[in-house]
């Protein structure tokens, strides 16, 4: 029987992406030009799905808004149940029991991102197994940060251990947020208990349906392609060079004379690339949207609607909509959120002058991002002073305001004016 239904899990905040989901839900982060969602929700659409139930939650109202009923803009039939109480992921997935019924059907986390035959891949690889679920894989070098999923000679889910040590030598494969089941596994998850962290654990149910159920889990590994979670700032950047990657020219808007396109680019309707401007693709370019004079916009760099980029530079980064980068900018490897506004000789530094790679605080956990090049992350509704500077690594929180000739050497919190005096000193206070 072919897949018909998918269920997809979107309640979460995502707290380690903060400041970049304090306004919006981390599965409608704009990523080469739309949210990331949609880029799931149009693969589920390829391969057959008709009926989806998202499972809602942080900011549903902008989810639902995005995507109504599915059949207007998308041609699938949208649902949507609210997860009020964040109890676990299996108490998440029970919620779409009555809207599965008696259908197999395929579930999935809204933050994830992957190339879209993955999807092709697996539902053929089921129907031809016929077994009770499938789960997608991928290795990782750090096992003990994951759930790890142990197989059998035959490719069946064994055992499931959550972040097992490294002395117990239980492989490198780690679940990847991609599953098909039967209904069998609603039966599972009436029997799961909380765990010890308060929560209904959807690895407890998996391994319910296999040890008292009897059913069988078909382990498939996702290798040689993209895939993520979007887990931390520089999977963004990561999901646009592959979304990049992949893109076709297609240019509506209106460019002047004396501008320079190469490559692959896409360029909305009613935006204007003003003369002098130099674009590198491949790029994406959102609706409305003023480029130029002069500006420069090299590889990587997606920019939403509603944006103004002057006499300035960007590389590798994402910017959303209704963001100002007007005057002598420089913007690299970074993430710049929506309304946005960055005063003149605003710069931000994406590299160490001893060439280590650069880690940020994550919820307060220094990480290392495993990246040499990476620029800031500006959170929405935040504005810069003129000549104001960005070390590399930091975060400007929502709302804040940076002053003029101020360098940000630490992480901002949301609604700060942050400035320095006329000896130098570096003040923070709450801003109205």
């Amino acid at each position: 029987m072919k897949l018909k239904k998918a269920v997809i899990i979107a309640a979460g905040k995502g707290t380690r992406l903060d400041p970049i989901t304090s306004t919006i839900p981390k599965p409608m982060i704009p990523i080469g030009g739309k949210p990331l969602l949609e880029h799931s929700i149009l693969s589920l659409k390829e391969v057959g799905i008709t009926e989806i139930l998202i499972i809602v939650g942080y900011r549903e109202d902008l989810i639902k808004d995005y995507f109504g009923d599915g059949l207007t803009n998308f041609n699938v039939k949208i649902e949507y149940i609210s997860q009020i109480e964040h109890l676990g992921t299996a108490h998440a997935v029970g919620f779409a029991k009555d809207f599965v019924g008696e259908d197999n059907f395929l579930l999935m986390y809204g933050d994830i991102l992957t190339d879209p035959k993955v999807y092709k891949e697996i539902t053929i690889k089921f129907e031809k197994d016929l077994t009770e679920g499938l789960i997608s894989l991928f290795e990782v070098s750090n096992p003990q940060e994951y759930g790890v999923i142990s197989l059998d000679s035959d490719g069946y889910v064994e055992k499931i251990t959550e972040k097992p040590s490294v002395d117990l030598n239980l492989g490198n494969l780690a679940n990847a947020g991609i599953f098909i089941f039967s209904p069998l596994i609603f039966e599972a998850i009436e029997k799961t208990k909380l765990s010890i962290r308060k929560e209904y654990e959807f690895t407890d149910s998996m391994g319910i349906l296999i040890y008292e159920l009897r059913g069988k889990i078909k382990g498939y590994v996702i290798k040689n392609t993209f895939w993520s979670d979007i887990g931390l700032p520089w999977h963004i950047l990561d999901a646009n060079k592959f979304l990049l990657n992949n893109i076709k020219p297609d240019i509506k808007g209106k460019i002047e004379e004396n501008v320079k396109i190469s490559g692959n680019v896409i360029i909305g309707e009613n935006t204007l690339i003003r003369s002098g401007s130099y674009i590198i693709g491949p790029c994406y370019i959102g609706e409305n949207s003023l480029i130029g004079p002069n500006a420069t916009i090299r590889p990587f760099t997606s920019i939403g609607n509603d944006c103004h980029v002057g006499m300035s530079e960007i590389k590798n980064s994402v910017i959303f909509s209704n963001t100002a980068i007007p005057h002598f900018n420089y913007i690299g490897d970074s993430i710049i959120c929506e309304n946005v506004n960055l005063g003149a000789g605003t710069k931000i530094s994406n590299l160490r002058f001893d060439n280590k790679n650069i880690s940020m605080n994550i919820n307060e956990k220094i990480i290392d991002s495993g990246r040499r090049k990476f620029g800031a992350i500006i959170g929405p509704n935040s504005q810069t002073g003129i000549n104001s500077s960005v070390m590399c690594g930091k975060k400007i929180g929502e709302g804040s305001i940076i002053g003029a000739h101020t360098m940000v050497n630490e992480d901002v919190p949301a609604n700060t004016l942050y400035y320095q005096d006329k000896n130098g000193i570096t003040k923070k206070s709450k801003s109205s």
